[in-house]
């Protein structure tokens, strides 16, 4: 069955191309895989300083934006993201949307490391002059087994099954269709392309794949054409695994950190750098891995900085929309209210989101606490409460 077609372009933000927000420019920086040194840090937290408002967002994808870019720092952020490696392409600059499950190679639950996989992937997806055309909401993902990322809603998706098999998965159903992981990348890209073949023929608009008539069942009839071997018979359910957890310690003198409400100031960032290697979750947290000094230390100066490393924090539990002022749109500053009161909360509370009005962006899967701005205050679930305060009041 088909969604509604698309009335207008797709306008998703990139470096390139930045959306003009209620504060200024937002560009939006795609990390494949989430994986970014502690050098390249730095020159995203400097540009932040130096050409935005000083933050660095974390995004549901594993991505990092800046905001209030003022008028011409978009072509300075380019030159520097270039100069960083952080913009290997001006024609897929957008494309480069891959997850990739953040603790892979670091504990027992990874079947397989898929992290080169996705760097393989992205090279191969610049490499591909047709593969421009995707919608820069497209989205790949790479699970190591452990099925972190099964609720990611990629449009087209590995899932390894062992150490030498992965499972094609397509809108999120299991096709069937059996890998090598070495083979995982190329396959990945052919059913991207078998996407943008459907659109075509549909004369659709469609961003993501589910949006198309029967566009994986389309997909996948044209993989099978292309196959060598038989596919297997789908899985009835690929088990769901859990989004990684702060405070988690790995090997390697790894943490996992919460960023709260996913947006890191300078002195956050600084305190990050600790680590060699980082990984940006799609849950608003970083993986630090490699850390150069003790981990006692490196977790002192994580919370000095306000970051969270203990795993029953209320942070962990809070998200929120941009809101005001960064969103016209916005019936408050939502982000404001939610650091004035998160420490109120009950203790376990169900996840909250915070909206600064009805489109509700950034809101989390599953269940959880729907606060929203209205003109007299906050809606709690459908209950009125007048104060952000009042909020926390209905939650308990």
């Amino acid at each position: 069955m088909r969604s509604a077609e698309r009335s207008q372009p797709d306008r998703c933000p990139g470096v390139l191309a930045v959306h003009q927000a209620a504060d200024g420019g937002l560009a939006r920086v795609r990390l494949p895989g989430g994986m970014l040194t502690a050098a390249q840090l730095r020159v995203l937290a400097v540009a932040s300083a130096e050409l935005g408002d000083g933050n660095l967002e974390l995004t549901s994808r594993g991505n990092l934006q800046i905001r209030a870019l003022r008028p011409g720092a978009p072509k300075e952020l380019s030159d520097r993201l270039y100069a960083a490696g952080l913009l290997p392409s001006i024609t897929h600059e957008r494309v480069r949307n891959i997850l990739a499950s953040p603790l892979s190679g670091l504990d027992t639950s990874s079947l397989y490391d898929v992290l080169p996989l996705a760097v393989a992937l992205d090279q191969q997806l610049c490499g591909t002059p047709r593969l421009a055309e995707l919608p820069g909401r497209f989205l790949f993902a790479l699970d190591d087994g452990r099925g972190d990322l099964a609720t990611s809603g990629a449009d087209v998706a590995v899932r390894m099954l062992a150490a030498d098999q992965a499972a094609l998965v397509l809108a999120g159903t299991d096709t069937g269709v059996r890998v090598a992981p070495a083979d995982a990348p190329s396959t990945m890209l052919r059913a991207a392309e078998a996407f943008l073949d459907e659109r075509e023929a549909q004369h659709s608009s469609a961003w993501r794949l589910a949006e198309l008539e029967n566009g994986a069942d389309a997909v996948l009839a044209q993989l099978r054409a292309a196959l060598q071997h038989s596919p297997a018979s789908p899985s009835s359910s690929l088990p769901t695994g859990k989004a990684v957890q702060v405070g988690t310690r790995l090997s390697g003198n790894g943490l996992v950190v919460g960023v709260p409400l996913g947006s890191l100031s300078p002195a956050q960032a600084a305190a990050l750098m600790e680590a060699e290697e980082l990984r940006v979750t799609p849950w608003r947290s970083v993986v630090m891995v490699g850390a150069k000094t003790p981990a006692a230390l490196v977790e002192a100066r994580l919370t000095q900085a306000g970051l969270v490393v203990d795993p029953e924090s209320p942070w962990n539990r809070v998200t929120a929309c941009a809101g005001r002022p960064g969103c016209g749109k916005a019936l408050a500053d939502v982000r404001a209210d939610a650091r004035r009161v998160t420490a109120m909360m009950p203790a376990r509370h169900r996840p909250v989101h915070w909206s600064g009005c009805e489109r509700r962006c950034g809101q989390p899967t599953g269940d959880f606490v729907d606060v929203l701005a209205v003109a007299d205050g906050y809606s709690v679930d459908g209950s009125p409460a007048a104060t952000a305060e009042q909020s926390v009041m209905r939650m308990r």
